[in-house]
């Protein structure tokens, strides 16, 4: 099996920054490409950035120029890094990951999620 989980949320007031990480720990050969999504309350989920074994990255319009993914593939753990924040980024954040175990078998994880609170 394997767990992720997500750490760094909290509350920052509009225009602050902050950085919540995502650590893959368990039955992992390796991981493939890891996301980052997000939900906010009354809403649905929606991605945000994503980011290769090879560190090749791909972003939300919505996020696009405020927010930076990256990952330490030695770590096993991936990175968002959240700057100029806005109310409209309130919401709990989700990381997910497709791993392979040391069996060759591939699945799709999600973390329990770490709130992201902007106050204006």
């Amino acid at each position: 099996q394997v767990q992720l989980v997500e750490s760094g949320g909290g509350l920052v007031q509009a225009g602050g920054s902050l950085r919540v990480s995502c650590a893959a720990s368990g039955n992992i050969f390796s991981i493939n490409a890891m996301r980052w999504y997000r939900q906010a309350p009354g809403k649905e989920r929606e991605f945000i950035a994503a980011i290769t074994t090879g560190g090749s990255t791909n972003y939300a319009d919505s996020v696009k120029g405020r927010f930076t993914i990256s990952r330490d593939n030695a770590k096993n753990t991936v990175y968002l890094q959240m700057n100029s924040l806005i109310p409209e980024d309130t919401a709990v954040y989700y990381c997910n990951a497709f791993v392979y175990s040391r069996s060759s078998t591939l699945a799709n994880y999600w973390g329990q999620g770490t709130q992201v609170t902007v106050s204006s």
